[in-house]
């Protein structure tokens, strides 16, 4: 089986006095959920499957085991990424307040495991406040039940050229039930905005030309 269609190799506690918050967040990229461990984890996963480049995640994917001075370590990385071209990025997620030299040297042997591997490897820090903002109210509308096929096409074809969000909107329909479906082609990024200012009424739409962020 792929990384990627596999079980978490440990659980996720919950617990009274608890310091960070476990969850589960359902992934329109696998149909299922994924499980995190704090709040900078669900982000990640969100941003993950916000990412058209993105195929398959897992959570808590493997054991590494290595020694360091002939004592046992090991590590669990929090996420396994699979991309549509076949390669896979494997990401930890920790503040950089939070890293100890215990996490440190955990780090480092997941980054050398997965060279080996031919995996991409990295620390995630945080997510820019605004884009995962947006990025977080877009994923209200990640469900394809939104993508309303007869509206999503004539709002495809309205946005030949850039144009106002709201007037995208009312120039197909009545707003209240066009813009669930415009913020779906938003998510799968099928139309783009740019996701570095916050959304607006006035937020200029475009046609799709790659990943907007």
């Amino acid at each position: 089986m792929l990384f990627e269609g596999c079980r978490p190799v440990r659980g996720f506690p919950s617990y009274k006095g608890q310091r960070h918050f476990s969850g589960w967040w359902w992934s329109a990229t696998s149909l299922s959920l994924v499980g995190y461990e704090s709040w900078l984890e669900r982000d990640t996963l969100m941003m993950l499957d916000f990412d058209p480049l993105v195929v398959g995640v897992a959570s808590q994917p493997f054991w590494l085991f290595w020694a360091t001075e002939g004592k046992p370590r090991s590590h669990v990385p929090d996420f396994f990424a699979r991309l549509a071209d076949g390669s896979a990025r494997v990401l930890d997620c920790r503040p950089a307040v939070r890293v100890k030299q215990r996490d440190r040297a955990a780090f480092e042997a997941t980054r050398d495991a997965c060279a080996v591997l031919g995996w991409r490897y990295e620390v995630v820090d945080a997510w820019p406040e605004t884009l995962v903002g947006n990025v977080r109210w877009l994923a209200g509308y990640r469900h394809p039940r939104h993508g309303v096929p007869a509206v999503a096409e004539e709002l495809r074809a309205v946005c030949s050229a850039p144009v106002g969000l709201l007037d995208l909107a009312e120039s197909v329909g009545d707003p209240i039930a066009v813009l669930p479906v415009l913020f779906h082609l938003l998510w799968r990024q099928e139309l783009l905005v740019d996701l570095s200012v916050p959304l607006r009424p006035e937020t200029v739409v475009s046609p799709s030309a790659g990943v907007a962020w």
